[in-house]
């Protein structure tokens, strides 16, 4: 059989992390595939850090990103570019990850030139077309437009069940991120904020960024974690803010007089890695973080109403808290004096798989073309 010519399509950071253990087993196997990268760079500078941690080297990059740029700036953008890079090069697949913008585009282009489509991450729901936004609209969408689903969990298949889509087509692989996780955790890692910790601490690390909880329900939750501060004395936060001025002007209006709480710039993964798996748990409302967290033992209290990862909270690994003030107080409070909740939730078993879902994708793929054969 041929080499099979892979396309990776992606353009922020939780994507590039999740498609590099992908990348990297391709090249361990260059005599079954040829990898062609393309980086949109819907976010630019958190997407290079993850490019240089994994040694990634884009084979075509938009840099698409520019300041006040919208989700039709980036669909149209990605749109007309991907079309001219699939017509020069040909690619026997396409794969996209998840449910970013960047990953509706190219699966529309790759829909257009009527190229094979492969969805890693398939499957996800929380079947509220607003929460998270536009995340939601944009996985449901790419599904329908896939012909191969490697889907995370058995819920995600079931959720593509449920829609229709052909079983003979959906392969559970396990999370990609996973497979990330075993190159990026080391024991004998350094980092300037832990030096700022002081011994006998424990260090809460906290994401929180989606469009959704900008404004009103993000101040909220700063001052949740500013108030659980004034009463546990033993307790730091670590907080590397978004990028994003929204953002960045909530979490230094709230914390910037309070010196236990450190407000960093954004981490490359293998510095998040480290740290999450050095914090007491994590608060975040990112998807990818509940997926890493449970591999190293890690409580998370997610700030959302809703979850794509029901998995998570199944197993107990996650509690969804949302952004209410007294609910996330609360809860933090649980967590940080309830040593019976706190082992339950660290020790519970993670659902999001073993470290080898990147070989399970590419098996699946060499499958899928020798039957087309």
């Amino acid at each position: 059989m041929n080499k099979i010519k892979v396309m990776t399509v992606f353009g922020t950071r939780p994507e590039a992390i999740k498609m590099a253990p992908l990348i990297k087993e391709m090249e361990r196997r260059t005599d079954n595939f040829t990898s062609i990268t393309v980086v949109t760079a819907q976010h630019r500078e958190m997407l290079d850090q993850v490019l240089h941690s994994f040694n990634v080297q884009p084979d075509y990059d938009f840099n698409i990103m520019h300041q006040g740029q919208t989700l039709n700036d980036i669909t149209t953008e990605v749109l007309q570019k991907m079309t001219s890079v699939i017509q020069a090069t040909q690619p026997d697949i396409i794969l996209v990850h998840g449910d970013t913008t960047t990953t509706l585009a190219a699966s529309l282009a790759a829909f257009y030139q009527r190229k094979t489509l492969g969805h890693v991450e398939a499957g996800l729901r929380t079947w509220n077309k607003y929460s998270p936004y536009p995340e939601e609209m944009n996985r449901q969408m790419t599904d329908n437009l896939s012909d191969l689903y490697f889907a995370p969990t058995e819920q995600s298949r079931q959720n593509l069940l449920l829609e229709n889509h052909p079983a003979k087509q959906i392969f559970i692989t396990g999370n990609t991120a996973i497979d990330a996780l075993k190159d990026t955790v080391k024991s004998n890692f350094q980092h300037e904020v832990l030096d700022q910790v002081p011994a006998g601490q424990r260090m809460i690390l906290v994401t929180m960024h989606r469009r959704e909880n900008q404004g009103k329900r993000m101040y909220q939750v700063f001052q949740a974690m500013k108030d659980v501060l004034l009463v546990r004395p033993d307790v730091e936060i670590v907080y590397p803010v978004h990028l994003s001025p929204a953002v960045q002007k909530a979490a230094h209006e709230v914390f910037d007089d309070c010196a236990r709480v450190h407000l960093i710039e954004p981490l490359d993964v293998i510095d998040f890695h480290n740290l999450s798996a050095r914090s007491y748990f994590i608060m975040t409302d990112s998807g990818g973080v509940q997926e890493e967290a449970p591999s190293l033992g890690k409580p998370v209290l997610v700030l959302r109403d809703t979850t794509e990862r029901p998995e998570g909270v199944a197993a107990g690994t996650l509690k969804l808290v949302g952004t209410d003030y007294d609910r996330v107080k609360n809860e933090m409070l649980n967590l940080l004096d309830d040593p019976t909740e706190y082992q339950q939730m660290s020790q519970a078993s993670n659902p999001y798989g073993d470290g080898h879902a990147s070989q399970r994708i590419l098996d699946a793929i060499t499958e899928f073309f020798k039957e087309k054969k």
